[in-house]
């Protein structure tokens, strides 16, 4: 998608805070953090919307999860806790329509989030 703003960060085109990148997710930092640590992190498949996912993406999805957790580690969150977020559409509070899992702490989080 040529005009999808995280396509354009996973291919290098617009710049990031990159924090950790292979063959099929790029995690990056937050350029409006809701938290001390805020990594969003994306395939670099443009998939819209989690209503878009195909039985093919399950590998996809379950490397966000992983590479969250690493994100976690490295960022010194992983101990004392942290959330993880995807969101669909608007009503889900879902603002660039490609995929991403947002990595959040660094603080107590609240409940319910939203």
């Amino acid at each position: 998608m040529t005009d999808c703003i995280f396509c354009k960060i996973a291919e290098g085109t617009i710049p990031a805070d990159k924090v950790y990148e292979d063959d099929l997710v790029v995690a990056f930092r937050d350029l409006n953090p809701k938290a001390p640590v805020h990594v969003l992190v994306i395939p670099r498949k443009h998939i819209a919307t989690l209503n878009d996912l195909t039985e093919e993406d399950h590998a996809v999805l379950a490397r966000l999860q992983w590479v969250a957790t690493r994100v976690a580690q490295q960022e010194g969150i992983a101990e004392d806790g942290y959330r993880t977020v995807m969101n669909c559409n608007a009503d889900g509070g879902q603002s660039v329509y490609h995929i991403h899992l947002h990595v959040l702490g660094g603080r107590q989080m609240e409940w319910p989030p939203g």
